[in-house]
């Protein structure tokens, strides 16, 4: 732009002094670029700088952070972040503050980097690396597949010869356990065969020294120990096996530690664990990383005592001392350490006043940990192991549909008796699943609630702990939620399972698919209030050696984003909007009739005026609302037809490779079926996935009711989603096949180690990216109703830390670094080169070791 257009530009939209009533012009060169920049993005002719942000403007978090962006772009202005905004809502406020230095306490410290010593070149493996690595992960699921295979048919050639009923309960007991002892070894003799002793190092993925990696963390995580034990569980479960089992591996862990969480460290030798510690649920402790097309391995120290609160991430070379705490939704970044004695939270975390050790310790937690271990232990092996199999040996004697499954006859699979089989066989699996499901979900906890009393401490590995983990793990259906979610009958199974909605307000979209407790019995849920997906409502608090359950309470007329971790001891009341991954505030007054935001929180608008257009009158709203159920209910009826069809195909190849054993020569028999199994489930999930897409077509971005006919096609998308089970390709080129099936344009040598994406089509990635466990990249949000999506560009060879966020319509440079557990708003521009970090994130400036400032968020200031 000319200096005459700078001239001439602000007095066309009537920003000079005193050209509107009222209005103050701009009375700096800073105020006027950036009133000039505001004018622009939200499109209005005439604005001043006292003009509210988003009381007066109309604008939202979207607009503001392209605001942002456009301000970032011009040399000859300060950097701004989204909280700079929220903090002071206007022209004149904001260029006031900008001018100021941030006291040092308000500042996000973001350490200097130290990673783990590299070559002096960094390599990158190319093409045929990557195609070699891809060719040696499907071989080894082959002969995985081939050798369990043929484990089955020995064992069930071996216990069906058995005499009588009682001997063949012998043999399915010899046989089971000793199959179940050699699958619980295979990962600790093939960490120290294939790596010996973890050491701080890094190698290029797709290498070589990959794929001993890749093996090691794939057997260590699918120990079939841990699901009999509650391994998988989504609730805080837990079990005194875990800590022995990463002893095994080699992990320096003191007496008393009590390990929540099912993301189990790989490089098990650099972790080293005080006594007394507690780490909660989906707390993520790896003791490696994936940066920039590396694996980097490093050390991670936890002293006695220490709480690390639930979700929180660790990355390698961070530290707490004994007795330190690290806050829910928090991270610890590289060189990162909190000192003996202190609490921190946020991300990055930083020093807080807050107490997240919420119950103390009891005596006796040694000996019960021992009993409960060794019952656990006795169960699975004598009663739980024995028992199924010999069932299943049963089954398939009085049963000749699964005996013609397993053993067909020649020719078989071209007779309609086959088919007719394998066809009942799959409905039984999914209708039993639903019709016996639902009401031991509703019927079985709630006996056992009776014996638990709330606000009241319990010992850890008691009788009570049992009843508690049983109740959480029946009540915390990923199936059910899955088929109700994201529909009005979601409100009805919430309440079925024990969940006190009050009076709902239904508008079809109450809560998401997902949606997790420790006790349903002890949560409250106040009228009007929508939850999108991903809440985790945390009403048990636990030490090393206690436990107690508490009411949570969410508060009526409030909406909550994604990825929620709501504390009992919550200081949210009525009518709050909780952004995704926000940190739900423990400590001072109630916040109400606000919005709240980022890791620890602050305030922003509860609503925009964008968002109340997509509201509706009350008669068109029940009006849409049946034609939303009645797509609702064909939505289920799809979603169930969908399993029982993959269940059937499944059951057709494994009834064609039976076969193929008895007539070809078995051993390739089994290796070709290990072969085609995991391709087949690629196929049937992309193919699936676009099924649903309008003829086969990409997604646009949307802005829309959530009763309009649009959103009730996305909720089926949503429905048929088979995320869950990309996970078994996580770190290996199948996953990248997966996405491009799905839609996403993706580039080469994209390194996925557990990236989830709902809008697959929406979304553009470059180049030799490396995404880490639990990142997001999410094309779409509901807040209140209004849902809006729009697609995500993301540039070559970018780094995505463990438990990134990225929102929709954000832009991504090459070769940007977002760290851990980092959420970028939508609508964000990142430019090349740079390095993000925070909730929300902001760019970490390469002069000083720090963040941009972040100013004092006065109280109330961006409230509406």
């Amino acid at each position: 732009m000319s200096e005459t257009e700078r001239e001439v530009r602000p007095k066309m939209l009537g920003l000079s002094v005193g050209t509107a009533a009222g209005a103050a012009g701009p009375t700096a060169g800073t105020e006027r670029a950036l009133l000039e920049i505001l004018t622009d993005v939200v499109g209005v002719e005439q604005a001043s700088v006292d003009s509210h942000f988003f009381n007066a403007l109309g604008a939202d978090s979207m607009v503001m952070a392209r605001f942002c962006a456009r301000v970032r772009k011009r040399p000859d202005l300060p950097i701004v972040t989204i909280k700079d905004v929220y903090a002071h809502p206007t022209v004149r406020r904001l260029a006031e503050a900008l001018g100021e230095p941030s006291p040092d306490p308000l500042v996000t410290a973001v350490p200097r980097e130290e990673p783990a010593p590299e070559p002096a070149a960094r390599r990158r493996a190319g093409t045929p690396m990557y195609v070699l690595c891809g060719v040696i992960q499907l071989l080894f699921f082959a002969v995985y597949l081939a050798v369990t295979e043929v484990a089955a048919v020995v064992g069930d050639q071996w216990i069906s010869a058995a005499a009588d009923v009682s001997e063949l309960f012998l043999r399915a007991a010899v046989y089971g356990d000793t199959a179940l002892l050699a699958m619980c070894i295979l990962p600790i003799a093939a960490k120290w065969v294939l790596i010996g002793r973890w050491t701080t190092q890094q190698f290029p993925v797709w290498s070589l020294a990959y794929i001993r990696f890749w093996l090691v963390k794939t057997l260590v995580r699918a120990n079939p120990l841990l699901l009999l034990v509650g391994g998988r569980s989504r609730s805080n479960t837990t079990s005194p096996i875990i800590t022995i089992y990463l002893r095994a591996l080699g992990a320096n862990i003191g007496p008393g530690v009590t390990i929540y969480t099912r993301i189990l460290p790989v490089c098990t030798d650099l972790l080293t664990i005080g006594a007394g510690t507690v780490i909660r649920n989906e707390a993520m402790i790896t003791c490696y990383r994936a940066h920039d097309g590396q694996i980097q391995t490093g050390p991670v120290h936890l002293g006695e005592d220490v709480f690390v609160g639930e979700a929180a991430v660790i990355d390698i070379g961070a530290s707490i001392g004994d007795r330190a705490q690290l806050g829910h939704v928090s991270s610890l970044h590289t060189g990162q350490t909190v000192p003996a004695g202190e609490s921190w939270h946020g991300c990055p975390a930083q020093p807080t006043n807050v107490n997240y050790r919420i119950i103390g310790q009891v005596a006796g937690a040694r000996r019960r940990a021992v009993f409960f271990g060794a019952t656990q232990l006795l169960n699975t092996f004598v009663v739980t192991v024995p028992l199924s199999v010999a069932v299943l040996a049963l089954a398939c004697e009085d049963f000749p549909q699964l005996d013609r499954l397993l053993s067909p006859e020649p020719g078989a699979l071209t007779t309609g008796s086959f088919y007719r089989d394998v066809s009942i066989i799959s409905a039984v699996v999914v209708g039993t699943t639903l019709i016996l499901g639902l009401p031991a979900v509703g019927t079985i906890p709630r006996l056992l609630n009776r014996m638990i009393k709330p606000d009241t401490v319990y010992p850890l590995y008691g009788f009570h702990y049992g009843i508690h983990a049983t109740i959480a793990r029946l009540t915390n259906s990923q199936f059910m939620g899955s088929l109700f979610g994201d529909s009005s009958y979601i409100v009805h199974y919430l309440r079925w399972i024990g969940y006190d909605l009050s009076t709902v307000v239904q508008t079809g979209s109450n809560f998401g698919a997902a949606v997790r407790h420790e006790s349903p019995y002890l949560v409250t849920i106040g009228s009007g209030t929508m939850v999108a997906d991903g809440l985790a409502i945390l009403n048990a608090d636990f030490s090393n050696s206690a436990f107690r359950l508490s009411r949570a309470r969410i508060g009526a007329d409030s909406f909550l984003g994604n990825s929620i971790y709501y504390p009992a001891q919550s200081r949210v009341g009525d009518n709050c909007l909780l952004a995704s991954k926000a940190m739900v505030p423990i400590d001072g007054r109630t916040r109400e009739g606000t919005g709240l935001l980022g890791s620890p929180t602050f305030p922003i608008p509860r609503t925009v005026a964008r968002d109340k257009a997509q509201r509706l009158g009350r008669a068109e709203q029940r009006h849409r609302l049946r034609a939303k159920n009645r797509h609702n209910i064909v939505t289920m009826a799809f979603f169930l037809l969908l399993r029982w069809c993959f269940l059937l195909s499944v059951l057709v190849l494994t009834g064609a490779f039976s076969e193929a054993y008895e007539e070809w020569n078995p051993l390739a028999a089994l290796v070709l079926s290990g072969l085609v199994y995991p391709l087949w489930m690629i196929l049937v999930w992309a193919l699936t996935e676009r099924l649903v897409t309008p003829r086969f077509r990409r997604l646009r971005p949307q802005h829309c009711s959530i009763y309009d006919p649009y959103f009730r096609k996305h909720e089926r998308y949503w429905k048929v989603n088979w995320q869950d089970y990309y996970a078994l390709f996580n770190g290996t080129p199948f996953k990248n096949v997966l996405w491009r099936l799905a839609g996403v344009r993706i580039g080469r040598r994209f390194f996925d180690d557990g990236l989830s994406m709902t809008e697959r089509s929406l979304v553009t990635i470059g180049d030799d990216c490396t995404a880490n466990q639990t990142s997001v990249i999410q094309g779409h949000s509901q807040e209140d109703g209004a849902f809006k999506s729009d697609y995500i560009t993301i540039g070559s060879r970018v780094t995505l830390g463990a438990g990134v966020w990225i929102n929709y319509g954000a832009t991504v440079g090459d070769d940007v670094t977002i760290e851990p557990h980092s959420y970028v708003m939508k609508g964000e521009e990142i430019s090349p080169g740079a390095r993000w970090s925070g909730n929300p994130a902001a760019e970490v400036r390469a002069d000083r070791d720090v963040a941009h400032p972040v100013r004092q968020v006065p109280e109330g200031a961006a409230r509406v």
